[in-house]
């Protein structure tokens, strides 16, 4: 019974020592991604691109939607002077009108719209260069893992010692 005993605290005790030294192994390190893309110059240019082209069609749609607004208007001020079927063409015509503008809105803004294609043939090669380089880093260091404190990694608490985002920049920065 004793000798079960003292066979069953030793095998606690090494696979306590195994799991420390487990543990202890692995190095873990985290960056700030979305700052290393805001000091990306292409990035910048990039996001300006995509501002911009975004502020145009925002006024474009919201021109659209004026012109509907101004039809529903004149179809109010003359609704009673027009015949049944006059009435109902007006009010089709408003209709397809307005669903028109909303199309456009899909198609512009929409999950899978022009916006959202832009951002992916101008961003995607950046962020895609950005984890090359975290990848590189990572190896040539023995890292772990690393992960991306500005996303939704989950986070709480991490200690400054261990970020290596100013790293990444300068290794962006040389290559």
């Amino acid at each position: 019974m004793k000798s079960t005993i003292l066979k069953k605290t030793l095998a606690v005790l090494v696979f306590a020592i195994m799991f420390a030294f487990v543990a202890n192994a692995q190095r873990i390190a985290y960056v700030d991604v979305n700052r290393i893309l805001e000091s990306v110059e292409e990035y910048q240019q990039a996001q300006t691109e995509l501002d911009n082209v975004a502020s145009k069609w925002r006024q474009d749609i919201a021109q659209e939607y004026d012109k509907v607004k101004g039809l529903y208007n004149r179809y109010q001020a003359e609704q009673v002077l027009l015949s049944d079927d006059a009435r109902k063409q007006r009010e089709e015509e408003i209709m397809n009108k307005e669903k028109e503008v909303r199309d456009l809105q899909r198609d512009k803004f929409g999950p899978e719209g022009e916006l959202f294609r832009m951002r992916q043939e101008l961003v995607r090669p950046i962020q895609d260069k950005i984890y090359a380089a975290i990848e590189s880093y990572a190896q040539e260091r023995g890292y772990d893992f690393i992960f991306d404190k500005s996303g939704s990694a989950g986070i709480i608490f991490s200690n400054a010692a261990y970020d290596k985002t100013e790293d990444i920049l300068d290794k962006l920065k040389k290559n």
